[in-house]
């Protein structure tokens, strides 16, 4: 998400014009975005800076855990910088922006390149596509100043989805069985288990 909003910051000032290094970061797919939608990558360059600062705030108020891939605060980041975009550029250019990013994760996956720390896999891009949708949704519901408090609320309602973990971090399967780490990291399909987001570890 963060180089994706360096290109996008790029493209905002310029449409193709400036600053092409972090362009040229982005995966096929974010590339394909902003150059199919450069009217509205202000707005979205913007939203997706407010989600990240947002996120932040958030990580150190301890509302949440503060897992960043796969636990709640991963959740919130995803769920939030939908909403966001739903309001400043529409569901359906967010929804498109959120897959593009999801599909690059899946190049990142093969090319091996860590994302928040790990590998992409597909219990990840699952998770990421679950709390996306429900973002849109609370984007089409909700008024702006009330976005982060309602996907909070969600979260902690259990309405979204992370990765099942226990208080050591360790990874489980869906029978709450410990996976080895070897048995899980760089694969793209494995054993790991989504669970509602209230699903303490």
């Amino acid at each position: 998400m963060r180089i994706l909003f360096l290109a996008i910051l790029s493209f905002s000032n310029s449409l193709f014009a400036q600053n092409f290094k972090s362009f040229f970061k982005l995966s096929r797919p974010e590339k394909c975005w902003v150059i199919s939608h450069p009217f509205v990558a202000k707005k979205a360059y913007k939203g997706t800076k407010h989600s990240l600062q947002i996120t932040q705030e958030i990580k150190k108020q301890n509302l949440l855990d503060t897992l960043e891939n796969g636990g709640q605060l991963d959740a919130f980041r995803h769920a939030y910088w939908m909403a966001v975009l739903t309001h400043g550029i529409g569901a359906k250019k967010a929804w498109k922006l959120g897959k593009a990013h999801e599909k690059g994760n899946y190049i990142g996956y093969k090319k091996r390149k860590l994302e928040e720390g790990y590998i992409p896999d597909s219990v990840s891009l699952a998770m990421d596509f679950f709390n996306n949708k429900k973002g849109i949704e609370i984007g089409k519901e909700y008024n702006c100043n009330e976005l982060k408090n309602v996907v909070i609320s969600d979260i902690l309602e259990g309405k979204m989805k992370i990765i099942y973990r226990d208080q050591k971090l360790n990874s489980l399967d869906c029978n709450g069985e410990i996976l080895p780490y070897e048995q899980w990291f760089g694969s793209w399909r494995n054993n790991r288990c989504l669970v509602n987001s209230n699903i303490k570890n």
